[in-house]
């Protein structure tokens, strides 16, 4: 059976992406912030916390994972970038950007060779499509977040793990709003699809919900 780590499943995205992988006959182990959704294996992390990080790296520390999932993001409104307060600049990028990556660092090691590790990312992070004004700074964090995965890919070229940015499109989430065009639960078998299909190929690949290139 297949083994999958989803990092930040308390609602959403990730909570629905736990439920595809284990429909499909996975065995997920997922993270959230407080309570646990009761049909799901749950680890406690508030992944922007290194502490927690670490005593998460601890517990797990026998365990082989065929896939690690990291989604989380914040937004904190629709500011032009000259008008975000430092601190809330310094969340979101913390948030959207650094921590994901953070936990690829502690948690890589426990991926199997050829395993996958992946980062929900957006279209938004794209700044070849950055072509419509709005969400400045939600926008610069994804393209934070490319970067430096681009670099981790790059670090760790000879891995041979599969590296996946997923734009899964706009969904009505607490982030993508409730006139977002998709439901996650439209959008996360798609999703789950393209992890199954892209498994065992390894490098960095920035993918939508159907498999397509997605333009850095």
């Amino acid at each position: 059976m297949s083994e999958a780590l989803v990092i930040g499943a308390s609602r959403g995205l990730g909570l629905v992406l736990s439920r595809e992988l284990t429909r499909r006959g996975w065995q997920v182990t997922a993270t959230t912030r407080g309570d646990a959704p009761p049909d799901l294996t749950v680890e406690t992390l508030e992944m922007t916390d290194p502490a927690q990080l670490a005593a998460l790296r601890a517990r797990l520390s026998g365990r082989r994972f065929d896939l690690l999932f990291v989604n989380a993001a914040v937004d904190r409104g629709n500011l032009a970038i000259g008008e975000v307060p430092t601190e809330v600049f310094t969340e979101v990028m913390i948030t959207n950007a650094l921590s994901p990556v953070r936990v690829l660092e502690a948690l890589r090691e426990l991926v199997v060779p050829g395993g996958t590790v992946a980062v929900m990312s957006s279209e938004q992070g794209s700044i070849t499509l950055n072509t419509e004004p709005g969400y400045e700074l939600y926008k610069a964090s994804k393209a934070a977040l490319n970067q430096l995965m681009r670099s981790y890919a790059t670090r760790y070229e000879g891995d041979g793990h599969t590296k996946l940015l997923i734009d899964p499109g706009h969904n009505r989430t607490r982030l993508g709003g409730p006139d977002a065009p998709l439901a996650p639960e439209e959008s996360i078998p798609s999703v789950v699809d393209v992890l199954e299909t892209q498994a065992g190929k390894p490098g960095l690949r920035f993918l939508d919900r159907h498999g397509e290139t997605v333009p850095w």
